[in-house]
């Protein structure tokens, strides 16, 4: 039997790929706006303080995980990887161009982020329908969240359950696990939901799953740097919540679980390894944070059930 061949593309935010790159790296994010010279000097600062993010790297390795399971899941179909970036070459509407010349006709797009927002994940794939406008014939499935698949919340969960079992018995009553995902302005949210009701639910799911941590609290990350009073974004913020919860609670060991994410790159790099780490070390308590899904097989099969159910 001859397999049908469909490309599969793998997208992903990208990052700079040396400190040289960073200012155009965040003059795509900013949308041609480039940043003034102290804001980019505290981004260089950034990526200093943890070395260059291996993000681009990790989704290359995503993707090819994704590929090795869809293509020994089921016998019809030969799925073909391919990789692109939002703010990085290869930028995602070079990628279905490319694809395009390739010869494949039929396109499954999918975005490493589990959760859908229109303004994060629906982008990915704005990027997509706008270059397959000027390829005639191309057809495309779009898989936009994958968080309900139960190996999502089964990776999150057998991690979390790993990391208390490093804790004393004694103390384990004094633990507290806080699952994040990436902050946005609260304003969008009055425009749509869903991202804040899936985070919430999802983190349910994980803990649910775990059937162990006595204490556990939904946090947010990252925020813009326009965060002000007058444009707020979503909260608590995961730092304050840890101060918030020690003085409250007086909790000994915070574990945080940024579910929001699936790599080890610099927003987890930087806000969760350093930032909340300087916090526990101000309050001396004891930093937690399980490993990133990054490519692993439990994790990337939630993305494999995904896909299939779409084809």
């Amino acid at each position: 039997m001859t397999k049908k061949k469909l490309a599969l593309l793998v997208m992903s935010f990208g990052t700079a790929r040396s400190l040289d790159g960073i200012e155009d790296y965040y003059t795509r994010i900013r949308q041609g706006r480039k940043p003034s010279a102290e804001l980019l000097e505290e981004l260089t600062g950034r990526f200093k303080q943890i070395g260059l993010s291996p993000l681009n790297e990790i989704t290359q390795a995503q993707g090819e995980e994704l590929v090795r399971q869809l293509n020994g899941a089921q016998e019809e179909i030969e799925f073909k990887l391919y990789v692109g970036f939002q703010y990085v070459a290869p930028f995602i509407g070079d990628v279905v161009r490319e694809l395009y010349a390739d010869g494949f006709r039929e396109l499954v797009a999918v975005a490493m982020a589990p959760h859908y927002s229109r303004f994060s994940v629906e982008t990915y794939h704005d990027r997509v329908w706008e270059a397959a406008a000027d390829l005639p014939g191309l057809t495309i499935t779009a898989v936009k969240q994958w968080w309900k698949e139960p190996e999502f919340a089964e990776f999150w969960a057998e991690n979390i359950k790993r990391e208390l079992v490093t804790i004393p018995v004694a103390e384990q009553e004094r633990a507290v696990v806080i699952l994040s995902a990436h902050s946005l302005p609260e304003k969008l949210m009055a425009i749509e939901d869903t991202y804040k009701r899936q985070v919430s639910e999802s983190a349910d799911q994980i803990i649910k799953a775990a059937a162990g941590p006595e204490h556990y609290a939904k946090a947010w990350q990252s925020e813009g740097k326009d965060a002000s009073s007058e444009n707020k974004w979503l909260g608590p913020d995961v730092q304050d919540l840890t101060r918030e919860l020690y003085a409250a609670k007086g909790y000994r060991h915070f574990i945080y679980c940024p579910i929001g994410f699936v790599a080890e790159h610099l927003e987890v790099f930087y806000d969760n390894d350093y930032e909340c780490r300087v916090v526990c070390d101000e309050l001396g308590v004891i930093y937690h944070r399980p490993p990133m899904p990054n490519a692993d097989p439990l994790f990337m099969q939630a993305v494999t059930n995904a896909v299939l159910k779409q084809r």
